[in-house]
C-alpha cells in the first residue's frame, strides 16, 4: 500500500536526507530523485521519528523541486529515493496574459491542477516553446493558492496529453516534441491522439464484447452504399470520420410511401435545416455541391428515445483510477434542439440529468446499462488502440427497445455537461482521476521498467 509524506525543506546546504525509519529499513538508500533529475545524498533516519523526509535547501535547489507543502507519494527502486509524481500536462494555445496563460481554457486547467493536494502530486502546464532541452528542464506553469506561476523543473515522470484540437496535433513541431519525450527519455505519455471514427468502429467491431454496441459503419465509396443502408434502416447519418462537435453531420432519411429523401443538417449559418428531395442525386447535388466526401462515413440511424419528440443521447465520461481501474465518473442526457441532427448546445440541445427525464426505475435501469456498456467499451479501447488511454467520452445512445449504441468516442471530451449545476460535483472527480492515473503511472515506470507500457 502507498504512503504519502510530507516534504520538509531544511535551511542549510547539506546532502542529507532525513527520513522515517520505515522507509530505511532493509534499504538501501543512495539517491533522491524529482521527476528525471536525480542526485547522490546521504540518508539518515528522522532525529524527530515524524513521518516527514526533509531535505535541505541545496537539495531542493538541485531537484528544482517546488515547495507547495502538499503530501507526495515515494517510490524506491535501485537504491532511488524517487518523490512525486511531477506531471506535466502538455497542451498549446498559451497566451502572453499571466493571468489567463492559456486562454479561454485557462479556467479548465486550474481546476485540473488544483487537485494536486487531493492526489498528492505535482501538476503543470507547459508547451514546446517551454521546454530547454541542453539543461533538460521545462518552465511550467503551476497554479497554487489561486494564482498562476512560471517555475522551472526537471522533465516530469509521466505526460498527459491536452494538445486542444487536430490542427496543433498535426504541427510538426509538436510532433516532434512527443515523439522525443517519448522515445528519447522514455516518459509515458498517456491520452495521445484524437481518434478516429471508423478507426475506432475497426478495431472495436474485431471484440466481441462490445461488437453489439456498435451501428453499421462504412466509409463512404458510393452513393449505392448510401442506397443499401437507407433501405435497411430508413435513415443514416454522414459523418467526417475526424469531425467533432457535431459539426458536418447530415441526416438522411428515405419516405418509401412518398418515395422522398429529406436532409436534416446545420447550415454554414448555423440554422438547422430539413429540406425534401424527389432523387438521392438531387439531394447531393444540392446539400454536398463542392464538397468531397471521401473523407466521411455512412452510419446506421438509430431510432432513439426521445422527449417531447427530441431525440435524446447521452455523454458518459470514464477514468482510470490510481490503481488503473476504469470507473464511469460522469453520465448525462443530452437532447437535441428542435429540428437539430446533433444534441450539442450549439445547436440548441440541452443538458439533463437521467433523473430529470426518467421515472426512477427507467433510470436505474438505463444508468446500469450505460454504466456496463461504458466499462467494456473502455477495457476494450485499452486492449484495441496504440498508447496508454486513462480517459474517454462516450457518446452513446439508447433505442425504443432499450438497447445501447455506440456513436463516438473521444480522447479529449469535452466538458459541456458539467455546466449542469448537479454536474459540478462530477467535474471535480473526473479531474481527479486524470492526475490519480498519474500516480499510477508513474508507480508502474518506476517499478516495473521492463514491462510494456500499456496498462
Amino acid at each position: 500500500m502507498r504512503k504519502r509524506y510530507t516534504i520538509e525543506i531544511a535551511e542549510n546546504s547539506n546532502l542529507v536526507v532525513y527520513c522515517p525509519q520505515e522507509l530505511l529499513k532493509d534499504k538501501v538508500i543512495k539517491k533522491i530523485a524529482f521527476g528525471c533529475k536525480t542526485i547522490e545524498a546521504d540518508f539518515r533516519p528522522h532525529p524527530k521519528e515524524n513521518n516527514g523526509i526533509v531535505i535541505s535547501k541545496e537539495i531542493q535547489k538541485l531537484l528544482l523541486f517546488p515547495d507547495f507543502a502538499i503530501k507526495l507519494h515515494v517510490f524506491i527502486e535501485q537504491q532511488v529515493l524517487n518523490i512525486g509524481p511531477l506531471v506535466g500536462i502538455f497542451t498549446a494555445g498559451f497566451t502572453p496574459f499571466p493571468h489567463r496563460p492559456i486562454g479561454n481554457r485557462t479556467n479548465f486547467f486550474s481546476k485540473l491542477l488544483s487537485v494536486k493536494a487531493n492526489v498528492g502530486a505535482i501538476p503543470f502546464v507547459f508547451g514546446e516553446k517551454h521546454i530547454n532541452w541542453e539543461m533538460g528542464t521545462i518552465s511550467g506553469y503551476f497554479y497554487h493558492e489561486n494564482h498562476w506561476q512560471s517555475m522551472e523543473v526537471p522533465f516530469p515522470h509521466v505526460i498527459y496529453d491536452r494538445i486542444p484540437n487536430r490542427k496543433s496535433e498535426r504541427n510538426p513541431k509538436l510532433v516532434k516534441v512527443k515523439e522525443t519525450l517519448q522515445k528519447d527519455y522514455l516518459i509515458p505519455w498517456y491520452n495521445p491522439g484524437f481518434f478516429s471514427k471508423l478507426d475506432i468502429y475497426e478495431r472495436l467491431q474485431q471484440d466481441k464484447s462490445v461488437a453489439a454496441y456498435l451501428p453499421e459503419t462504412h466509409p463512404f465509396t458510393s452513393f449505392s452504399v448510401i442506397e443499401d443502408m437507407l433501405s435497411k434502416y430508413g435513415h443514416i447519418y454522414l459523418k467526417p470520420i475526424n469531425g467533432s462537435l457535431g459539426l458536418g453531420v447530415h441526416q438522411i432519411l428515405y419516405d418509401k410511401i412518398q418515395d422522398e429523401y429529406y436532409c436534416r443538417y446545420q447550415d454554414r449559418d448555423g440554422s438547422n435545416r430539413l429540406r425534401k428531395f424527389s432523387s438521392l442525386e438531387g439531394l447531393f447535388q444540392t446539400v454536398f455541391a463542392n464538397r468531397s466526401l471521401e473523407k466521411m462515413l455512412v452510419q446506421q440511424g438509430i431510432h432513439l428515445l426521445r422527449e417531447e419528440q427530441r431525440p435524446i443521447d447521452f455523454r458518459i465520461h470514464s477514468n482510470k483510477d490510481d490503481a488503473g481501474v476504469w470507473h464511469v465518473t460522469a453520465l448525462a442526457a443530452k437532447l437535441a434542439g428542435l429540428g437539430s441532427v446533433t444534441t450539442h448546445a450549439r445547436s440548441g440541445g440541452e443538458i439533463k440529468t437521467l433523473s430529470e427525464l426518467f421515472q426512477q426505475e427507467e433510470c436505474q435501469l438505463y444508468t446500469e446499462k450505460l454504466v456496463h456498456a461504458a466499462l467494456l467499451l473502455s477495457n476494450s479501447l485499452t486492449n484495441n488502440m496504440e498508447g496508454i488511454i486513462g480517459e474517454v467520452g462516450f457518446d452513446l445512445g439508447i433505442d425504443k427497445h432499450g438497447d445501447v449504441w455506440l456513436f463516438e468516442a473521444n480522447s479529449k471530451p469535452g466538458r459541456s455537461i458539467f455546466s449542469h449545476p448537479e454536474l459540478k460535483e462530477f467535474d471535480k472527480l473526473t479531474c481527479k482521476l486524470s492526475m490519480a492515473f498519474a500516480v499510477f503511472l508513474t508507480e508502474q515506470t518506476i517499478l516495473h521498467p521492463e514491462d510494456d507500457i500499456k496498462w
